[in-house]
């Protein structure tokens, strides 16, 4: 037998067990009984509402998001970067990459919005009981739109797709894109670990990502995947995603221009 079919067989074996490892470990941690228990209490507690899902493009810097202060909003990982600027935060923040939480933990922990974190990186996160953090769990099997965020979530290459879950967990009616350019200056193979050498140009600071800091290519096939599943998803209980990017690249939810959604 080659090396990967030994590895093959033995992600097959330990993949379910470390799988269940997490979730016996999140039911019985007082940490992930209480997000649980916070996660139930958000279950369609914003029906029939609407919502903006701000991701991090460049055309973040020609869209006055000055109009989302009275919005619902979910910031995606270093969205906070604005908020000095904007004079307000988000209402959710939400981040799933490893590398994101290890470099900017203590910036993320310190956002005054409600953030969804993943459980997997609870020992780096190491946030406090009964605060605004709740832990959500990642499913590692691949595929699917979950409905209820009580229920572990597939990532599908991009945080913007555990929002979308997150956004229809909570009940909103029509979830709003803005930001979500779909587009990246640099290339390179998908999910490749990278360390920037200068300013940032894939997003709509220079610093987001900026010299020195460890990050993964994107995956832009994958998103668009999970992207179609959400949009079904939405379709069929009667809710929608529209995409109000400035230029955005993304076609696989409605466009709609950004002004007219006020």
């Amino acid at each position: 037998m080659s090396p990967v079919s030994n590895r093959s067989l033995l992600d097959k074996i330990i993949s379910p067990l470390y799988r269940l490892k997490e979730e016996l470990t999140y039911h019985s941690h007082p940490a992930g009984r209480a997000s649980l228990a916070m996660l139930g209490d958000l279950r369609d507690c914003y029906q029939g509402e609407r919502c903006f899902i701000i991701g991090n493009g460049p055309s973040l810097q020609k869209t006055d998001l000055t109009r989302l202060r009275d919005e619902y909003t979910f910031g995606l990982n270093r969205i906070y970067l604005l908020f000095p600027q904007l004079g307000f935060s988000t209402t959710f923040l939400v981040t799933v990459n490893h590398l994101v939480v290890e470099q900017c933990v203590d910036e993320i922990l310190s956002v005054p919005s409600i953030k969804f974190l993943p459980w997997s990186l609870r020992k780096i996160i190491n946030a406090p009981m009964h605060s605004d953090s709740i832990f959500f769990r990642g499913d590692r099997s691949g595929g699917g739109f979950t409905t209820d965020a009580c229920r572990p979530l597939w990532q599908g290459a991009t945080v913007t797709y555990i929002a979308m879950q997150l956004a229809y967990h909570m009940g909103f009616k029509q979830v709003a894109l803005i930001g979500v350019d779909h587009s990246f200056f640099t290339q390179g193979k998908p999910n490749t670990e990278i360390v920037s050498h200068g300013d940032d140009p894939n997003h709509f600071s220079a610093q987001y990502f900026g010299k020195g800091f460890r990050w993964q290519l994107p995956d832009l096939e994958t998103s668009e995947i999970a992207y179609h599943m959400a949009r079904r998803a939405f379709e069929a209980d009667g809710r929608e995603i529209v995409d109000a990017t400035i230029g955005g690249k993304l076609t696989v939810f409605p466009k709609v221009d950004y002004s007219s959604l006020f």
